[in-house]
């Protein structure tokens, strides 16, 4: 007796859905890789490295200028481990333009030891030891010290030092003013150099006024050589300059 072979009609249905679903798939990941493609970048609150420095940090591996892609990568993460960088964060402004936004460490200025640069911030805390110089951040000379050490105070017999740096620092980008050196003398006292002329502020006693009176005095000396001494200046004392050869 010969057995009746039944035949079993498999459903097509799931075949097409699934090769639609793929299709779909595929011409989503298409136009995404082609016009989300990144052109150009807005980038916030850097200094000590440039514009393309810091997109190409952050537009770094594989589909790196690609918008939607970044914005998976970094959606809830933020950029850290970047020296002089405290955060870095990417927010996605249009299908081809991101911003990124850079928060650096407050550095208020830097000691030359060891032939490198040590960065530091208000408090003395070492931040950075590079040897690349990082422009706007004054050389500050005249601190007594025999160590260094990475997220450390800065060992000086005087600590309160580190927040005079900062408060000249602030002011001399409020006025506008470029110094090249902060010098602290064994006394204590304050001296400011721009380029060959040495300004003695003396203690910080109408701090503010002897700043104000710089800008224009500095503008006027331009290439010479000379010291102007506002130890004991109030506003509205007249202002010598002392040309020497």
């Amino acid at each position: 007796m010969k057995k009746q072979r039944t035949r079993v009609k498999v459903p097509v249905w799931p075949y097409i859905l699934t090769g639609a679903i793929i299709l779909v798939l595929a011409v989503a990941i298409a136009c995404v890789i082609r016009f989300c493609h990144v052109k150009a970048v807005i980038v916030d609150g850097n200094i000590h490295y440039s514009d393309d420095q810091i997109a190409a940090m952050v537009m770094d591996g594989f589909l790196g200028d690609n918008t939607v892609f970044l914005y998976m990568k970094y959606r809830d993460k933020e950029i850290r481990d970047v020296p002089f960088i405290e955060t870095m964060s990417v927010s996605i402004e249009s299908r081809d333009t991101i911003r990124i936004t850079v928060f650096e460490k407050s550095l208020a200025g830097y000691v030359e030891y060891m032939d490198r640069y040590i960065y530091f911030d208000r408090t003395g805390t070492v931040v950075e030891s590079s040897q690349v110089l990082t422009p706007g951040i004054p050389l500050v000379t005249g601190l007594a010290f025999d160590h260094c050490i990475l997220y450390e105070v800065l060992p000086v017999e005087d600590p309160s030092l580190f927040e005079k740096v900062l408060d000249i620092s602030q002011l001399m980008e409020k006025y506008g003013l470029k110094g090249d050196r902060i010098h602290f003398a064994r006394d204590g006292s304050l001296v400011l150099f721009f380029g060959d002329v040495e300004v003695f502020i003396g203690n910080d006693d109408f701090i503010d006024e002897k700043m104000m009176v710089l800008p224009d005095i500095i503008k006027q000396l331009d290439g010479q050589k000379g010291t102007i001494d506002l130890t004991e200046y109030v506003s509205g004392d007249t202002v010598t300059f002392e040309k020497s050869d």
